[in-house]
């Protein structure tokens, strides 16, 4: 991993405000799923984000791809990173708590140093890496609990549902930086949008009915959060972040979005976690603090310092 930049004020505001709002997206989609199956939630959410983000580009004038190649590369990049993760999240959250979604889904950022390891000679595993990882991997073990896998239940099944969605949002990643790095992020986001509003309307339409607009102010209410703020918005804010901050300080966010979606899931839902869930985190959060490296940075400077004054 190469060396992080230093954050600004302005940096950390923005790193702070993505979170609140992808935390608050736990809770919306929950909220939204007490009247819409998961597939359909998913619908919504990519279709109304790609229109949203086809006029920025409109606005923008920035140029649409044509070309077949780039449109099958959209196709399977909103399969890994939309349809797939978004759908068994979805599904999973029925059976557990909006904050544990939120909780295992930090194991995103594992999966995605690990993947990038496998597919990319320049992204290999070091000893740092396979140390954070191997603490990721813990916390999500201690954040499930092997009893709940030895009694394996509907509630197993959403855990792993959500862990299937993190190890998809991996390997979307390694297809973008294979196939999408030449494109404007914005038009990469919204080609990859619209490839899975295309699979995922039909595919919800077939499974779970058709798609009515007939719904109660708080599930629209819902939808149009996690649409419009938590996908479209939350995409042009991400990008924005990883120019003046790096792709290594966006990983800090998987860190503060936990918490978020645990306070809301708790305050809207009365959502209460065991603690080996918390637990989970901390081992997760340990692991990600690790292939950040910053802090092993600064111990180690401490450290040199502290002999330094003790030979002086």
């Amino acid at each position: 991993m190469s060396a992080q930049k230093d954050i600004s004020h302005a940096a950390w505001a923005q790193l702070m405000l993505l979170a609140l709002i992808w935390g608050g997206s736990f809770v919306s989609i929950r909220i939204a799923l007490d009247e819409i199956g998961p597939l359909t939630a998913v619908a919504h959410r990519v279709f109304w984000a790609a229109l949203v983000l086809w006029l920025v580009i409109a606005i923008r004038g920035l140029a649409v791809p044509r070309d077949r190649r780039t449109w099958g590369a959209f196709l399977v990049m909103g399969i890994l990173n939309n349809v797939l993760p978004f759908g068994l999240m979805a599904w999973g959250q029925l059976y557990i708590a909006s904050g544990l979604t939120s909780i295992l889904n930090a194991a995103t950022a594992i999966f995605g140093v690990l993947a990038a390891a496998i597919f990319f000679a320049d992204e290999r595993m070091t000893k740092r890496k396979a140390i954070g990882v191997s603490l990721g991997f813990l916390g999500v073990a201690t954040a499930i609990g092997l009893e709940n896998l030895r009694n394996f239940d509907l509630r197993s099944a959403a855990q792993l549902a959500v862990i299937a969605g993190t190890l998809s949002y991996a390997l979307a990643g390694v297809w973008a930086r294979k196939t999408l790095g030449h494109l404007p992020p914005q038009t990469a986001a919204a080609g990859m949008l619209s490839a899975a509003a295309a699979v995922a309307v039909p595919l919800a339409w077939w499974l779970e009915g058709p798609i009515s607009p007939q719904l109660g102010v708080r599930s629209i209410a819902a939808i149009g959060y996690y649409a419009v703020f938590a996908t479209a918005g939350a995409y042009l804010l991400y990008y924005r972040i990883l120019a003046v901050a790096g792709s290594g300080n966006l990983m800090l966010v998987t860190l503060l979005v936990a918490p978020v979606a645990i306070v809301l899931g708790a305050a809207l839902r009365d959502e209460t976690l065991a603690a080996g869930a918390y637990a989970g985190f901390g081992l997760l959060a340990l692991g990600l603090l690790v292939l950040d490296g910053r802090l092993l940075a600064r111990i180690k400077w401490r450290q040199a310092i502290d002999r330094a004054r003790r030979q002086s």
